[in-house]
């Protein structure tokens, strides 16, 4: 299997998710700032909970480009084992092992991106074609590994 569309599709969507987080980040900052101008000190509460707000997406922001600076090293090629940029096919679904980026559609099939940091992904670690692994009590095979 070619997985030259699913690297663009992760790295399009962590793309993004960034733009969209930059966005939020400076329209929560022109929001404060007006509050700042017209509202006076009586609203200090509310500019705070926007402070934390803002904080809050900033810290999502950089966790989003900590991501995306992993996956710029992924490449469409076979993967011999169950490790970063493997695609793995099981008995229950196919798994994108990069970063968490949702359920992508190709080639007629349903597959799930996880972070390296997930439970699945620590099962799966080091599993080649064949090998048995146990997740939440439920023994599963590696059927395939692109």
């Amino acid at each position: 299997m070619d997985k030259t569309q699913l690297v663009i599709t992760v790295k399009t969507r962590l793309t993004e998710k960034i733009k969209h987080l930059e966005l939020l980040i400076s329209q929560t900052r022109e929001a404060n700032t007006e509050t700042k101008s017209s509202m006076g000190d009586k609203y200090e509460t509310s500019r705070e909970m926007v402070e934390q707000e803002i904080r809050n997406l900033q810290r999502q922001l950089n966790e989003t480009q900590i991501q995306q600076t992993a996956v710029k090293k992924l490449l469409p090629s076979e993967s011999s084992a169950s490790d970063f940029g493997a695609l793995v096919e099981t008995g229950a679904g196919h798994f994108y092992i990069a970063t968490a980026v949702g359920e992508i559609h190709m080639d007629d099939r349903k597959i799930m991106t996880v972070s390296t940091e997930s439970p699945l992904a620590k099962a799966l670690h080091g599993k080649k074609k064949g090998e048995s692994f146990t997740l939440n009590g439920i023994t599963h095979t590696v059927k395939n590994i692109y």
